[in-house]
């Protein structure tokens, strides 16, 4: 395919940094929960029998475990570790840039295809959000992007041989996409209703009994797994998610605002500066250099990305024909898909949610600003290219900015690097039970042990403001067993504070234990970060 060597560097670039970034963090929490269906002590919300069979389908109501069963064989040949858990997401974040360049050079022209991928390849949150996939969201961006392509494919191949095999794949590739994360219906539906306002004849050409039953059977086939959960929960999906919330949307438009210019996860995945007395010694060549763009830089905190899209709004009059089409389709995808998020209960408010938007925003940048390019006369392409490079430069000098912060701060608490050692501990550490006191990292030292480790979750009961009989009688038997071990946070950087010092209390007064510390677990910067101990003696206390 010719000038293919730009997207593919642009694929290349984005690959290559998120290699850089993943040794600077901790496995958090939620990244590491795809693995509580297969590594012991088990979650996940639903497991189909068949006879002797478990079949782990759901870990929660609306994620599906599409990503355990992925890694599974990715585990059982390269083990676990950091880089088996972080580089195939971030191959699959590549792989999204190349399906986004590909759909925008079917439906708009090359030119906005390389616009696009160049804007998407440089956004620091995509990047993020794709190499640690706490949400998680590689895999929905790939899925929507594919069937999207496949769609289009569809269309164009109508009246060849083979269309009925993009139909089929592409609604495969959304109903895979709802298994996965049921809340891709935000995006899914904003295209369904985006077709049905810009598309309505030839979405008529195309609608027969057989194409229907095609489409329908594929997506059923794909969400198969989700289905079978909602029939035995009956609609388990619905009535736990699809609450509205009207309040909170204003709100929301800031949180959708920090992802489009980047500045959402300061501060969530790296502490700032003021935090850190303690910082981290820059390493290799990379570090070193980084800090001094950071420097010179003067570290931004955003892109320019928002200024861009809002251009790129302005610019709408400019275009005409298949681009306005196409603008709209967009358009209207974004605004549904965000709409709905918006009056959502518990969705909206995080980077983790509203990046599913992604890349709505460099599509719309990228049509309009090719489109701009053809109407401006001879300054047109000059003027759209040193805008693009502007934005692109931004969201590089971000990008920098996010990493040189890690390399000098480390992980925040539910990012800490900790974690490695303290399982590393834990390994070597007798234990019949590991009570969790704290949020953050079970799931993590689960993920990490390979499931040998035996962790519980240890902040219930005592977090209750009142305790029954029965609660005593669970804390008692926690407590009196020498081979049970416990792990909290130390004090500064505790979710939820006290919890541990109100075991030691509650041990004390009933039994009389005291509490020995086994160890004191800390992250690369030197701060203490985990605290492991057990509780020792008996009589009453005096």
């Amino acid at each position: 395919m010719r000038g293919a060597w730009i997207p593919l560097l642009a694929c290349g670039f984005f690959l290559l940094a998120g290699v850089a970034f993943m040794p600077l963090l901790g496995i958090e929490n939620d990244e590491a929960l795809f693995g509580n269906v297969f590594y012991e002590p088990r979650g996940g919300g639903y497991a189909y029998h068949l006879g002797r069979s478990h079949l782990p389908l759901m870990i929660l109501s609306y994620l599906g475990t599409l990503k355990s069963w992925i890694y599974k064989p990715i585990y059982g040949l390269l083990g676990i570790g950091v880089t088996s858990t972080r580089v195939p997401v971030a191959v699959l974040g590549a792989a999204s840039i190349w399906l986004f360049y590909r759909l925008l050079d079917r439906i708009a022209g090359r030119r906005a295809a390389l616009i696009g991928c160049g804007l998407l390849a440089t956004d620091a949150v995509y990047l993020l959000t794709s190499t640690f996939d706490w949400g998680p969201v590689a895999l929905q961006h790939v899925l929507v992007l594919g069937g999207a392509l496949l769609l289009v494919r569809f269309w164009q191949r109508r009246d060849k041989s083979g269309d009925k095999l993009a139909l089929a794949g592409g609604f495969f590739l959304f109903g895979l996409a709802l298994w996965d994360k049921a809340l891709a219906i935000w995006v899914l539906s904003g295209m369904a209703v985006a077709a049905l306002v810009t598309l309505p004849k030839q979405i008529a050409q195309v609608t027969t009994w057989r194409h229907v039953g095609i489409a329908g059977l594929s997506l059923v086939v794909g969400a198969f797994p989700l289905i079978l959960y909602n029939i035995h929960t009956r609609g388990g999906t619905l009535h736990g998610n699809a609450v509205a919330d009207t309040a909170g949307a204003p709100a929301k438009v800031g949180a959708l605002a920090d992802t489009i210019r980047g500045s959402g996860l300061f501060g969530y995945l790296s502490p700032e500066d003021w935090q850190t007395p303690q910082p981290r010694t820059k390493g290799d060549w990379l570090e070193r250099a980084s800090t001094k763009v950071a420097s010179a830089s003067r570290g931004p905190y955003r892109s320019l990305q928002l200024y861009g899209l809002l251009l790129a709004v302005l610019l709408i009059p400019l275009a005409r024909g298949a681009a306005l089409r196409t603008l709209i389709f967009f358009l209207v995808t974004f605004a549904v898909a965000w709409v709905q998020m918006a009056l959502t209960a518990h969705a909206g408010n995080a980077m983790h949610h509203t990046i599913l938007l992604w890349p709505l925003p460099q599509a719309i940048m990228a049509v309009s600003f090719a489109s701009a390019s053809r109407r401006l006369g001879a300054a047109g392409i000059p003027a759209i290219a040193a805008v693009t490079a502007t934005l692109m430069v931004s969201g590089l000098l971000l990008m920098n900015s996010y990493f040189a912060r890690m390399v000098r701060n480390g992980g925040a608490i539910s990012w800490t690097d900790a974690i490695f050692p303290l399982s590393e501990y834990m390994k070597k550490t007798p234990a019949t039970e590991v009570f969790c006191l704290d949020w953050g990292f079970l799931d993590s030292l689960r993920l990490l042990s390979d499931g040998k480790l035996p962790v519980r979750v240890g902040e219930d009961p005592i977090q209750k403001p009142e305790l029954t009989d029965a609660d005593r009688e669970r804390l008692t038997d926690m407590i009196s067993n020498p081979e049970h071990v416990f792990i909290a946070h130390e004090k500064p950087f505790e979710f939820y504070p006290g919890l541990a010092e109100k075991l030691t209390l509650f041990a004390a007064a009933h039994g009389g234990y005291r509490k020995e510390t086994l160890a004191a677990i800390s992250d690369s910067n030197g701060r203490p970060t985990f605290e492991v101990f057990r509780f020792y003696g008996t009589g009453l206390p005096s």
